[in-house]
């Protein structure tokens, strides 16, 4: 840890020395994350079979990297968005039990991400899974690890602190509670959902928007979820607020996951039901598959909160447009890029 720590106080704006401190940053957080859900880190695809249901398919309408290979004939393969659902199937292939759970290093291609300061072609996670039992299904539950998940991004920010002074704390002590329908209410339905995560972010600092996926009184939900993964009223989104960039800074999107009831009631309200059809489905209908609860944590977004940057391309290796790349260096934003 001592070479890691000079190279944080020492750090420069060098691309060497940026990427010493991500470095420092992910090793931190993501001891702690395990340490504290009790995970044990595992290996994950980078693709998976399409015909399975496996597949994260986000908000329904994103479109999966697919292709096909010499070795696997007759069988569509499908880079993965997410190991939402894969998750679950590990957690049943590692026998693990109640309060076990795993994590990974999660890599995608989200090939229609609306490239900007916060989102790349590339997406890097923690993707997570603890298994509890059917009566843990609750709101109690869920609020306990998002608690535990935002101590270990406290501990995490206060010891970078400690490495360089540049880096003082500033999350809150407590990150707060509060229902999309809730802020529906508050803020009023003729506000724009993101809109109103700037308002509660700002004043929160840190607050965790529960029950994310379904309509609200408004008619329209606060935001799209798919429906076979997250239980719409036991998930949610861990949301700070960003010093940096001034905004509402989303780093986590997790829940209690679907049993049977739910993934039918969400199923149909999506208008998706023949996807029950599928092997996963099937399984989880089934009973063949553990209760659990996880998610996914941004790993260029916990660097970039953590180390202060203006734009996820500062804390991973991506692809982007030549003129974002001109605008970013006109402002002294230098991204990540072996071309440059």
């Amino acid at each position: 840890m001592a070479n890691q720590a000079q190279a944080v106080l020492t750090r420069t704006d060098s691309a060497k020395a940026t990427e010493k401190a991500i470095c420092t940053a992910k090793s931190l957080f993501e001891h702690k994350l395990g340490s504290k859900l009790n995970l044990m880190k595992v290996s994950a695809p980078l693709f998976v079979a399409g015909s399975t249901g496996i597949n994260d398919n986000l908000n329904g309408w994103e479109r999966s990297v697919s292709f096909d290979a010499a070795g696997c004939k007759d069988m569509s393969l499908e880079v993965v968005q997410s190991l939402a659902k894969w998750k679950r199937l590990a957690a049943r292939y590692y026998g693990l039990q109640p309060g076990e759970g795993l994590y990974a290093d999660m890599r995608a291609i989200r090939r229609d991400e609306e490239l900007g300061p916060l989102h790349s072609l590339l997406v890097d996670q923690w993707d997570w899974e603890l298994v509890i039992t059917k009566q843990q299904r609750s709101m109690d539950t869920l609020k306990d690890k998002v608690q535990l998940i935002y101590a270990a991004l406290k501990e995490t920010e206060s010891e970078l602190a400690a490495l360089d002074p540049l880096l003082p704390p500033f999350l809150p002590e407590d990150i707060s509670f509060v229902t999309s329908q809730e802020l529906e209410d508050r803020f009023g339905a003729e506000t724009a959902p993101k809109e109103r995560e700037q308002l509660i972010a700002r004043e929160k600092g840190a607050v965790f928007l529960m029950q994310v996926g379904g309509r609200l009184a408004s008619g329209q939900p606060h935001d799209g979820r798919a429906p076979d993964y997250d239980d719409w009223q036991l998930n949610g989104d861990i949301i700070v607020w960003n010093p940096v960039l001034e905004m509402a800074f989303e780093i986590s999107s997790m829940g209690i996951r679907v049993d049977e009831e739910s993934l039918v009631r969400q199923l149909q309200e999506s208008g998706c039901a023949e996807r029950a059809e599928l092997p996963f489905h099937q399984m989880l209908l089934g009973g063949e598959l553990p209760y659990t609860i996880g998610g996914g944590i941004g790993q260029s977004r916990v660097a970039m909160l953590l180390l202060r940057k203006s734009h996820i391309g500062q804390v991973q290796m991506s692809v982007w447009p030549q003129d974002m790349m001109n605008a970013c260096r006109d402002q002294q934003i230098e991204l990540l890029n072996v071309m440059a």
